[in-house]
């Protein structure tokens, strides 16, 4: 099958923290499942260079916006290869490949009948001299009566016209903007309002729930119209007559990186473009709750108003909140952790295995240091590293380092073709933690089948007992490190090296005899004084 998975553009204008870790991690769980199942895989995302943020950060810090994006762009792509994101092309929104992509789509788009042209009501800022970005104009929103930016409030998710807002004023002045009347493009999402009800409807059972619920309250509280283009000097240009001084929304481009990147990496591949979106395929889409609009409403409302016959998605991957000690994750408040802070100095797999056992899959969770702490000396390096260790440790000293004789158990082998089938489909459907649990609860079954059997005993007393035990902890072994692998890849990929096994979804057996190489610690225990120096460092 082709399998396209789409991890959602981070802006740059700054770092990606843990917050946009602990959403789009999981795609790269998915990607990597999918390619061990032998299917097709298109893993793509890409940093979102254009709109206000980028243009706010440049003038911060006094330099262009083009090489504020650049910056970032460097420094976001380092934090996800650290991490292990196996993207297959990770792209940005000012490059050729996508600015050409999105030219022809829009081209194609405006001959539709749901492009129109209006004349509409726009925030104008006298005291600046300007038009104002969504984003620059803030107030309250006028549904849960907390602050609001832009069109979208963050606090309830509610999306309005800017000019719905209560007590509005210009976010770099503060002084109230008036209304002045602009042309804009728009699409009339109200007109698919049947379309997108359908994709909803086909989809209760595999977008999760968050996603379903905000997405049932957009449409039972009426779909609106919106404008595809804005009074910007920064962004990709409109591509149409009479619109020059104008730039396409960030929202009907940036969402479009997910065709584009996926058109440059199947031109790469000599792969065809249409086998992913107009073929069979499955699509998932990785982000935050707050961007579930983009991807269950404006995203497909393009792809139909298009009309090109593009898949529409079918899997939705939205996280709930992260929070950090406790406390809601602010960076103007200097209450962030920045991935870029913990590289080099934690292993990226206790980090991946971390944020995908407190994954804020149904509701938000919490990142402190303590449980960081505990989750990688107790159960990481406790139960699964201890379990490959003490193994290969006695092997070693008690074998020569070859593989004994035995016959492997035929219950284990059952309970491991299960646990195969069991943590694909808790991966296809997007519970990770689920998955990863049940891999971690098969580690401490072998811990308590090692010490039943006491190999330590048996190498004395009955020595054939002792290789068919520590033959069935081999095959635990290697099946372990491949059910893993999409979980916490660096050290998996280890032990599959170790054994030379195949990077296949399915049960894996070693051979009697086989030597194994000289191996490594997989895990360091940290010490509990991390806790309280990495606590002190933040704004709590």
């Amino acid at each position: 099958m082709n399998i396209l998975v789409g991890g959602a553009w981070i802006y740059a204008n700054g770092s990606i923290h843990i917050g946009h870790l602990a959403a789009l991690l999981p795609g790269d769980v998915i990607a990597r499942y999918h390619r061990l199942k032998g299917d097709t895989v298109c893993f793509v995302s890409g940093t979102d260079c254009h709109g206000t943020p980028i243009t706010l950060r440049a003038k911060q810090e006094g330099i262009k916006p083009n090489d504020i994006s650049e910056k970032y762009h460097r420094l976001i792509s380092e934090s996800f290869d650290y991490l292990g994101f196996s993207y297959d092309y990770y792209g940005k929104t000012t490059s050729k490949e996508h600015k050409n992509f999105v030219k022809d789509f829009h081209e194609t788009l405006y001959k539709s009948e749901y492009i129109v042209e209006r004349e509409e009501p726009q925030a104008y800022c006298k005291n600046c001299d300007k038009y104002l970005p969504d984003r620059l104009v803030i107030g309250i929103c006028p549904i849960c009566g907390g602050e609001a930016r832009g069109d979208q409030c963050d606090e309830c998710s509610t999306i309005y016209q800017p000019e719905e807002l209560l007590d509005i004023r210009c976010s770099d002045c503060g002084y109230e903007p008036v209304f002045k009347i602009s042309k804009h493009l728009y699409i009339e999402i109200s007109k698919l309002k049947d379309e997108l009800e359908n994709l909803l409807e086909d989809n209760q059972n595999n977008w999760r729930h968050n996603a379903v619920a905000f997405t049932k309250r957009y449409i039972d509280e009426g779909l609106r119209d919106r404008a595809i283009t804005r009074d910007l000097d920064w962004g990709i240009d409109v591509p149409k007559a009479g619109y020059e001084d104008k730039k396409l929304y960030i929202w009907v481009e940036n969402v479009l990186g997910y065709l584009s990147t996926a058109q440059a990496w199947c031109e790469n591949q000599g792969l065809s473009f249409n086998h992913f979106w107009n073929g069979n395929s499955r699509h998932y889409y990785i982000h935050g709750k707050d961007n579930i609009p983009f991807h269950s409403i404006i995203l497909p409302a393009l792809l139909l108003a298009h009309g090109g016959n593009y898949h529409l998605p079918d899997r939705l991957v939205s996280s709930e909140y992260l929070t950090l000690e406790g406390k809601k994750i602010s960076t103007s408040k200097n209450h962030a952790l920045w991935v870029e802070d913990l590289i080099g100095r934690y292993n990226p797999d206790a980090l991946r295995y971390f944020f995908i056992c407190n994954n804020p899959e149904r509701k938000d969770s919490d990142f402190s240091w303590e449980e960081f702490f505990y989750a990688n000396n107790s159960e990481l390096l406790g139960i699964y590293g201890n379990f490959i260790n003490r193994t290969l440790a006695f092997i070693n000293k008690s074998f020569g380092g070859v593989v004994p004789e035995g016959t492997f158990n035929t219950s284990i082998k059952e309970e491991l073709e299960v646990l195969y089938l069991a943590v694909g489909k808790d991966i296809e459907a997007g519970r990770l933690k689920k998955g990863l649990r049940k891999v971690i609860d098969f580690a401490r079954f072998a811990n308590k089948y090692f010490d039943e059997e006491k190999p330590w005993i048996t190498a004395k007393t009955n020595r054939a007992n002792c290789e068919n035990t520590l033959h069935n902890c081999v095959q635990i072994i290697v099946n372990l490190s491949v059910l893993l692998e999409p979980f916490i890849p660096y050290s998996s990929q280890k032990v599959i090296k170790w054994f030379d096994l195949e990077r296949q979804w399915h049960i894996q057996e070693i051979a009697i005899g086989y030597e194994i190489p000289e191996i490594e610690i997989l895990f360091e225990r940290l010490d509990k004084s991390i806790v309280e120096f990495e606590r002190s460092k933040l704004n709590l």
